[in-house]
């Protein structure tokens, strides 16, 4: 039950289907802002967003008979959105977050607001939000608002209706918008906060899975397991070097491969031998950005912000709705996995490269006749240099907007966008590496015994999965192991 502010494991659990319920100190806190509004209302204070207009507008004072329009002219005008359309988890993880902002009492939107959004939640009732259009945090909200006046699109029980036909079916009315409600229903970073739940949650999972198949790749190439070992890595100060180290320890621990290759070699490649120092970064990475955005669910982002009372009601005209810190995060988490991912495609073409491995060429059953995972590794290949490309900050994005008012923006929803892009790509990059590291493992079977930690997450694979012998589409094998990554996680020892 939300008292004071999500996290953002909570917030992607609502993302996920989890209900979400405020207590009475959040509701006493959105009654008590909705109060100061009117109170601001009934001043005649100038107030941007509430008794004048938005952006560069923010000077046009607005009189009382029209404040209501402006609110739903608002909604209509912002809700611009292109492209497709988001998942619906990103979806619900957006209106988490936008009830989570207004339950910090600053935003003024009347509780029956709130509430139309949680039935939103409650009956799991999507609307369509576009992907693309939003230079700060405007459009895509506006698309969810949209639907609380009863207008735009949503999908529910598998159908696309009318925002007014969606209300009819949930049994809620279309609500009729307030000063400065239109205004706030757009504001404020919920957009790429939300998002941004949902990226930390498929990070977090996809780190537990690299660490893993790395495991596996490690085993089939004969590892020289003496870089991993924990007084070693400790001579590098990183809780994220120290975690991926005694993962891959505990993965490979009782392994005869590993200990029928110990001294084979000086020393492993680079992608082999720094998987602690590349996967660490990660984690450390995803520590910090997860602070970030558990810093941003804490925070006010709305503008302006209402306090004091009714009785001596305050506005504060400012900037939390811009989002540096979140877009520079997110950047770096892009950054963080777009690496991980290009090691473990240089990892896939150590498995399939006949003049390293030591393997079938391409881990084919009969290399000529059969390609095996030569293609696959091209198509490893593409998505990493994609990722390359999307490694560029959108934090640094230029733009001017509404008339040199909105002159600087740090894109963290572009930002967010682009994380999911490459958590997309990462995924499937290290779901080939689980198929090529299994057929390696395959090939190798009858030389020595698999580790128990490494033989748990082949059997998972080859649970959905026979060893591939160039007897089907290669593509349905991707897919299924992708889908394997990214619907659970990764195995361990009973």
């Amino acid at each position: 039950m939300l008292e004071t502010t999500l996290d953002w494991h909570s917030a992607a659990g609502i993302a996920e289907g989890a209900r979400l319920e405020l207590g009475d100190n959040a509701w006493n806190r959105i009654g008590h802002a909705a109060r100061i509004v009117a109170a601001l209302v009934n001043s005649g204070v100038r107030a941007y967003g509430i008794t004048t207009g938005v952006g560069a507008l923010a000077d046009t004072v607005v009189d009382r008979a029209s404040q209501r329009r402006l609110s739903r002219n608002i909604l209509m005008s912002h809700a611009c959105g292109v492209g497709p359309l988001l998942a619906p988890r990103e979806v619900r993880a957006i209106i988490a977050a936008q009830i989570n902002n207004f339950a910090h009492g600053h935003s003024g939107v009347r509780p029956e607001i709130v509430q139309a959004m949680l039935a939103l939640l409650d009956h799991d009732c999507i609307p369509d939000v576009p992907s693309k259009g939003s230079a700060g945090y405007l459009t895509h909200m506006a698309h969810i608002a949209l639907v609380l006046i009863g207008e735009g699109t949503v999908h529910l029980a598998g159908r696309k209706v009318t925002g007014a036909e969606a209300l009819a079916q949930i049994g809620i009315a279309p609500v009729v918008l307030e000063a400065k409600e239109g205004l706030s229903l757009v504001n404020g970073t919920s957009c790429s906060t939300g998002l941004g739940c949902v990226a930390l949650h498929r990070v977090e999972r996809l780190l537990e899975w690299a660490d893993a198949i790395a495991a596996l790749t490690l085993e089939a190439l004969g590892a020289q397991m003496q870089a991993f070992d924990e007084s070693v890595l400790a001579l590098r100060r990183s809780k994220g070097i120290e975690t991926v180290g005694r993962a891959l320890r505990e993965r490979l621990e009782g392994s005869r491969l590993i200990s029928a290759n110990a001294g084979a070699r000086t020393q492993d490649a680079l992608s082999l031998r720094a998987i602690p120092h590349a996967h660490g970064a990660a984690r450390d990475g995803f520590d910090f950005v997860a602070d970030v955005v558990n810093r941003e669910l804490a925070s006010v982002t709305d503008n302006p912000a209402v306090s004091g009372s009714p009785e001596e009601p305050l506005v504060w005209s400012e900037a939390h709705a811009v989002g540096p810190a979140l877009a520079q995060g997110l950047d770096m988490l892009a950054v963080a996995i777009a690496q991980i991912a290009a090691m473990s495609e240089r990892r896939i073409d150590r498995l399939v490269n006949p003049l390293v491995s030591g393997l079938p060429a391409f881990l084919a059953d009969d290399p000529g006749a059969g390609s095996g995972f030569m293609i696959a590794q091209y198509t490893a290949a593409a998505l990493s240099n994609e990722n390359r490309r999307l490694g560029a900050p959108a934090s640094l994005d230029g733009d001017v907007t509404s008339a040199l008012q909105e002159d600087f923006l740090a894109h963290p929803t572009a930002a967010a966008m682009k994380l999911l892009a490459v958590l997309d790509n990462a995924e499937q990059i290290f779901a080939i590496e689980l198929l090529a590291a299994a057929q390696a493992l395959d090939i190798q079977s009858a030389k020595a015994a698999r580790a128990e930690g490494t033989d748990v997450v082949y059997r998972a694979l080859r649970d959905i999965l026979p060893r591939y012998a160039d007897d089907r589409p290669l593509a349905k094998d991707m897919a299924a192991a992708r889908g394997l990554l990214a619907s659970t996680t990764a195995p361990r020892i009973d």
